[in-house]
């Protein structure tokens, strides 16, 4: 069950990541910070992908991806259509990722030590969906005070 909830989950939220870079009426404006938003839509939508496609597509679904997290942030002027492709290949990754897990995974210690301490797959799928619900947040904030 909670395989199919977190995926869910996912799919709804890097839907919604979608939607928030397509509602940007001034494609620059993604890519915008200002006083105390030291983050842009942009950066934040690239650290997303590289987290997601790091912990779930490499780790879970044996994707191959090597994240490059200095890039997330320092990268600029990505154009809108080539962060929405990339936010739909990511959907994909986790979705086949997803369909890969079984029960038992979920209660296994996920093969990476993230936050100095051995975690199991379930709790660290959990807060990377919390991750991707607060960097959402963000950037929906983003949008509707920059564009």
């Amino acid at each position: 069950m909670l395989i199919e909830t977190l995926k869910s989950l996912f799919d709804r939220d890097l839907t919604k990541l979608k939607l928030e870079i397509e509602s940007y009426q001034n494609e620059t404006q993604i890519w915008a910070i200002d006083k105390n938003i030291s983050n842009s839509a942009g950066n934040l939508c690239l650290h997303l992908i590289g987290n997601i496609n790091t912990y779930i597509g490499g780790e879970i679904g044996k994707t191959g991806y090597l994240r490059n997290r200095e890039l997330e942030f320092s990268l600029k002027d990505i154009p809108k259509a080539e962060l929405i492709q990339k936010i739909e290949d990511t959907i994909l990754v986790v979705q086949k990722a997803f369909d890969t897990l079984t029960p038992s995974d979920l209660d296994a210690i996920y093969p990476l030590v993230v936050f100095e301490k051995e975690m199991t797959t379930g709790f660290f799928l959990v807060h990377l969906s919390t991750h991707l619900a607060y960097h959402l947040g963000q950037i929906n904030y983003h949008r509707r005070l920059l564009d």
